[in-house]
Parts: structure tokens; sequence; C-alpha cells
């Protein structure tokens, strides 16, 4: 693709908005070009506005550092900078859905991190490898918002990137009951242990909202788009567990399913090294070469040894075994912000751009 877009970041000083910036760090499709947020940074350079508080384990890339904070609200100043904008605001969930609709009504696709819009049925909530075709449902939202080129999608819970890209490729077998237990890193807080040192040598066993998140939003993802709307699957009966553990990044799941249609041990290997998505297909920048990666090694995958994977793309199971009361079990681990958050909204942003929604 030669084409170039112009990039805007809104909700830019959090955490995930960070990871944008430093994501979108000589990007072969995306330049930022714009950068939002509260009223309280707007008018001062990004760099100030992120003095003292950025997270990044890499610079603040100086090109980024150099533009002015826009004031979120002001949506048309946004307009003439950028082509589309990413979305990880914290605000009040009518507050997010109303801003990103605007923006959208303004014209301007909109890329979003939150969760506001994931149960609007004309939204797509997608996950390249696994339902790209839930874009089809762009041109039913644009006809209820009355635009021509904004739209909002969205990417799913950062913890159901780990074990729901484990299960789509077993889905052929009848998957009728998933039990899943989330090990959630403080990042997916927004925390570093620097900002929440009460995690330290401590679990917390509560998530608020997680739970419900983690059994209804695969439903949407594994549904089917029809008379313009996203019908939700009514399978597998999915039930979580959601723990905040003292880890910086990384979320690991303990996953047990039951299928109608047991396949053996072998099958579900070879579908894992098999399965192939269409970012893989369309060589997409952000894509991972293998998205699914499986470990032989009794103690891996391991949230600190690999959580990078393909840059923190790709997803990595291992302890793939018999259960006693369901038919397998075994565990997975993703980058909660970047597979998880700003990486699956940026791959999830090309996407579109290479099917020409954007």
């Amino acid at each position: 693709m030669t084409k170039r877009y112009r990039v805007g970041i809104v909700g830019a000083t959090g955490m995930v908005g960070q990871r944008f910036a430093a994501l979108l760090e000589n990007h072969p499709w995306f330049d930022v070009t714009a950068v939002a947020a509260s009223s309280r940074s707007a008018g001062k350079t990004y760099a100030q506005a992120v003095e003292g508080r950025w997270f990044m384990k890499t610079p603040l890339p100086e090109a980024v550092g150099n533009l002015t904070v826009q004031d979120a609200e002001d949506i048309q100043a946004m307009k003439d900078k950028a082509d589309f904008v990413f979305c990880a605001v914290d605000m009040k969930k009518e507050e997010i859905r109303a801003l990103e609709e605007a923006y959208a009504k303004a014209e301007i696709p909109v890329v979003s991190n939150n969760s506001a819009h994931r149960g609007t049925p004309d939204v797509p909530m997608v996950v390249p490898e696994i339902n790209p075709e839930h874009l089809e449902v762009i041109p039913a939202q644009r006809q209820r918002l009355g635009t021509k080129r904004g739209f909002v999608a969205v990417k799913s819970n950062c913890s159901l990137q780990s074990y729901v890209p484990a299960i789509h490729p077993l889905m052929e077998f009848g998957v009728t009951d998933a039990l899943a237990c989330t090990y959630q890193a403080i990042s997916g807080a927004g925390k570093t242990f620097e900002t929440w040192p009460e995690m330290l040598d401590n679990v917390n066993p509560f998530i608020s909202g997680e739970e419900e998140k983690s059994e209804r939003e695969p439903l949407k993802i594994w549904g089917r788009v029809e008379n313009g709307r996203i019908v939700e699957a009514q399978t597998p009966n999915i039930t979580s567990q959601c723990v905040r553990v003292p880890v910086s990044d990384g979320h690991l799941a303990a996953v047990f399913l039951r299928f109608a249609n047991k396949p053996t041990e072998e099958q579900i290997l070879e579908r894992w090294a098999g399965f192939q998505g269409e970012p893989q297909r369309l060589n997409l920048p952000s894509a991972p070469k293998q998205f699914l990666h499986y470990f032989t090694e009794p103690d891996r995958p391991q949230t600190k040894l690999d959580r990078d994977l393909e840059g923190g793309m790709a997803v990595s199971m291992g302890r793939l075994r018999p259960d006693s009361q369901y038919d397998y079990k075994f565990v997975c681990l993703s980058h909660n912000t970047l597979r998880g958050a700003a990486g699956g909204s940026v791959l999830l942003a090309e996407l579109l751009c290479a099917k020409n929604y954007i």
C-alpha cells in the first residue's frame, strides 16, 4: 500500500494512548498528526502533557512529542488534522458513546479501544484474524448515523485476546462449554507498580465488570451479520474468573473446554499450527507471521518470557492435556496492551484500510 494516512489519537495521554504513540512511530502506513486529551492537557505540547508520567519503555517519539494537544471535544480541529482516529479515553460509558458517535458523524472514522460501543449491534467488534466479515455491518451503521465516511469500529476486551483466539480454530468440533480463568496484569488497569504499590506481593480477586465481558463478548465475536446488525452466537456457554496479579504486562488464561465432537490432541495441535487469518493472508504490517504458537515445554508459556512474542501480537499456548471434568485444558497468553489493546486496534485499522472502509 502506497497511500499514507493522517492519524489522530484521542485520549493520547493515558497508558493506552501512549502505547499508540509509541507503536505508530515509523509505521509504514500511518503518520500521527494529531493528539487529543482532556481540557487539562489541551494547549500543551504532548511532551509537556506526559512529562513525568511517560509509561512506555521506549523513548517518547520526538515528532509526536512536538504536537500540540487538542481538546478531545474539539472535533473540528481533529477533523482538519486526521483521516481517522484511535480512541482510548477515560470517561463514563455514555460520554464515550456520545463522543465517538460525534466523531463518526463529523465523518471521522473511529477505531476504538473503549468498551462503550462493544454491545452496539451495528458496531463491529473485531479480532482481525477471527471475524473480519463483521466489517460488513459498517454500511448499515453509516445509514443509521447519516454518514458517508464516518463509523465506529471497536476491538474486544483485552483478556479475551488470550483465550478466544485459541478456542476459535476448534469451533468446528462444536465447543459447548468453556471455562476461562484469567490472571491479568496491572497495566490492564492503566497502572504501574509505581502508581499501584499495593499490588506488589499481592493478588486481587476482583476486576470490576471483567467477568461479564469475558462471558458475553465472545458471543458477539462468534456471531453473524444479519439485517444490518450483529446477532450473537448462542454457544458456547462461557464462565470465567478474572484475577489481577502482580505482573506489569501480559494476561495469562487457564482454559477448560467441552466439545460436542471431541477432537484428539493431535487434531487440536494441527488446528492451532495451521491457523491463519485475514491479516496473515493480506500481510498487514502489524500482523504476526504465526498468530498462534504452541509451546511443548511443561512450564510455558510464561508471562515474562513470552508476552512479547512476535512484537507482542502473537498468542501462545501450552500444557494441552485431558481434563477429568471437561474434555481438555490448556493455558494461553497474550500481551494485554499490545495484542489486547493498542496493537490490536492498529491491526484493526490496517484491516479497515486494506478493505477500503477508511
